[in-house]
């Protein structure tokens, strides 16, 4: 019995709760609790409630700004350099978004690049703000140096995730969300907390070599970047790391590379770079959605490998967690992620606390 099903309700009102307890406006409280949430709800433990007490502790440090808006610093009919004024990721990452949109809405393509944002939960959240508009979304972002480059010993590049969005029929999409590093820092995190060993081929210790153990990951050694070693294509996805940084950290000037400061050590500002991008497929070929819808269709419909396990697309593994989710009737979360939370909110003082009277079995 070492998990607990909780609603997205009561999930999204405690977070709220402990970033207004330090602090944070209202409606900042809200755009970062929905952003986690979003990210449980879809099956991203990694980046949802798991991480609720760095953004209490950034808030309460004052590393991160609490009040003001983000500010657009330049423009055009297209594009956008914003000025996220410090404030929490989720904030900079909605105001971006919904900019991005509106210039696509207006010239078919919104381009956005932030500098002065902080952590801001699952890119997918952003690129899938389009889908409501039928367009295409992308969504970039830095983050501290945690992956350890191809032949590298030293952490250079962040997970620098990349998502992308695509509308299809009937409300069905393409969403990609993926870290350039094999796995996001979180899920090592997790498994670190729990007690367990991690896969080959998700990180490497203080020599550059692979590891199964979690502490050597997190104390000296690194990430990995997709594809693990040189011999199975690590390099492609030391390239794409190096890719959103172009696209964050340069475009944006903001800090990069190893220039971010360490994860988790709030000494200055953190300054990352994020882009968000919008497409209006409306300014291109006629019957965007009918070919995405087939384009689905072909990968789904063919015979897989394994009858028990049909091919997916990007987003669907998120859809069948989201529909689960509902089928119980809230999220499941670990038991010690809720008490370590529960922990975090009494230190400030916050109440009620999560519930942890609905425990399940694995």
């Amino acid at each position: 019995m070492s998990r607990c099903l909780i609603s997205k309700v009561e999930v999204q009102g405690f977070i709220e709760r402990c970033m207004t307890g330090v602090g944070t406006k209202q409606h900042h409280a809200r755009s970062l609790a929905e952003v986690l949430v979003e990210g449980d709800h879809r099956g991203h433990y990694s980046h949802g409630l798991n991480r609720m007490d760095m953004y209490v502790k950034d808030i309460q440090t004052g590393i991160c700004a609490k009040d003001g808006e983000p500010v657009v610093e330049k423009e055009s009919a297209a594009t956008a350099l914003v000025d996220g004024k410090n404030l929490l990721g989720p904030v900079v990452g909605n105001f971006c978004m919904n900019l991005a949109i509106k210039k696509a809405k207006e010239a078919g393509i919104g381009w956005v690049v932030a500098h002065g944002s902080n952590h801001y939960g699952i890119a997918g959240y952003y690129s899938m703000q389009a889908l409501k508009e039928n367009m295409i979304g992308m969504s970039f972002t830095n983050t501290s140096p945690l992956v350890v480059p191809t032949r590298g010993k030293d952490c250079t590049l962040g997970t620098n995730p990349i998502s992308v969005a695509a509308p299809a029929k009937d409300g069905d999409s393409f969403v990609l969300d993926m870290a350039t590093s094999a796995v996001a820092l979180g899920k090592v995190e997790l498994h670190e907390r729990r007690g367990d060993t991690i896969p080959e081929g998700w990180g490497c210790d203080a020599q550059g070599k692979l590891t199964t153990d979690p502490k050597k990951v997190l104390s000296g050694g690194g990430l990995v970047p997709v594809g693990g070693s040189e011999a199975t294509g690590g390099y492609k996805g030391y390239g794409l790391g190096m890719m959103v940084e172009v696209f964050c950290g340069i475009l944006a000037g903001a800090q990069y590379s190893n220039h971010v400061r360490t994860w988790k050590v709030t000494d200055r500002v953190a300054n990352l770079g994020q882009c968000f991008v919008a497409i209006n497929p409306e300014n291109f070929a006629a019957g965007f959605a009918d070919r995405m819808s087939d384009l689905l269709s072909i990968q789904r419909g063919m015979e897989p490998a394994d009858p028990s396990c049909p091919v997916l697309a990007a987003g669907d593994p998120e859809r069948m967690n989201m529909k689960k989710c509902e089928e119980m009737g809230g999220i499941p979360y670990h038991i010690n992620v809720v008490n370590y939370m529960n922990e975090c909110a009494k230190r400030v003082g916050v109440s009620p606390l999560l519930p942890c009277d609905n425990l399940i079995s694995n």
